[in-house]
């Protein structure tokens, strides 16, 4: 997903549109989330963060950032298989709809970065698999490039940096958000015909809908530079989607494949933007095998 920069904060447009959301919310976390879990706010500079903590006690745990207008409940379908093997946090982005709160901008993509380190430093994570998809891929690739030795492995799902978002990306996103409002069962037709399996999900689409009553204060992906690139020194996976509609993923994977010498790039065939819930097992199964160490 993908909105517009602004360089103030994330917040909701009313208390009555904060108190729907949050009442969504807490009903869409006991519907989704499979079993027990650990909410944990971290102080940051930006703000308090949300994280929700599973499995069982490990070294280096994975973290998982959403994409733009998500936050920790898009992992729900992956928690299960993930936490079976390392401790699992999924983060509520700050500046986005979520159980997060914001206190002060984030400017472009290095205070992203410091945002994402200053978590882990109060989760006290000294090394992390980091998962990020979309525009969760883009900060944890400033996370790295910025601050180089917290990453043990990265893993990127269809991640932003790459192009500028174009006409087809905006007319990909509305046409999914359209769709989403469809009643249920018409939306398995419209998911194959816009290309966008998000849309299934229904507890999902019912907080998307609740959260239109927040306004998103987070800078636009800026494309990474080929110097950028090429300070990346964590092993990474960029798993792309065939049908992408934000990039030419075969582009981003020449791209990647000349510039950073610790990634492997897998173009994910029939996939598309959506590709975590396009392929959530193969998106599963590679999580788990880069922090297996490949």
């Amino acid at each position: 997903m993908w909105y517009i920069c602004t360089m103030s904060m994330g917040e909701f447009k009313s208390d009555k549109a904060a108190e729907r959301y949050r009442a969504v919310h807490a009903y869409v976390l006991d519907q989704v989330w499979p079993g027990p879990r650990t909410a944990v706010d971290v102080s940051t500079s930006f703000g308090t963060t949300r994280v929700l903590r599973v499995g069982p006690a490990s070294v280096e745990p994975i973290v998982l950032l959403p994409g733009a207008g998500g936050n920790s409940l898009m992992w729900h379908v992956y928690v299960e298989a993930l936490a079976a093997h390392r401790t699992v946090i999924a983060v509520d982005t700050i500046g986005e709809a979520g159980a997060s709160t914001q206190t002060a901008p984030v400017a472009d993509g290095r205070d992203g970065a410091a945002w994402l380190e200053e978590v882990l430093d109060g989760l006290e994570v000294s090394a992390a698999h980091v998962v990020g998809c979309s525009y969760g891929g883009w900060l944890a690739l400033n996370h790295q490039i910025h601050h180089p030795g917290r990453t043990a492995t990265l893993t990127l799902l269809d991640p932003a940096g790459f192009a500028d978002p174009g006409l087809r990306f905006y007319t990909w996103l509305i046409a999914g958000g359209l769709a989403g409002l469809a009643p249920r069962a018409l939306r398995p037709r419209l998911a194959r015909l816009v290309g966008n399996t998000a849309i299934l999900d229904t507890e999902l689409m019912r907080l998307g809908r609740a959260g239109v009553g927040f306004r998103r204060a987070l800078p636009a992906a800026r494309a990474l530079t080929d110097e950028e690139l090429g300070r990346l020194t964590a092993p990474a996976l960029f798993l792309l989607g065939e049908r992408s509609a934000l990039h030419d993923a075969r582009e981003v994977a020449a791209r990647v494949g000349a510039l950073v010498d610790t990634a492997e790039v897998e173009i994910v065939p029939g996939a598309g933007h959506a590709l975590p819930t396009d392929r959530p097992a193969l998106v599963a199964e590679r999580i788990l095998k880069m922090a297996a160490g490949r």
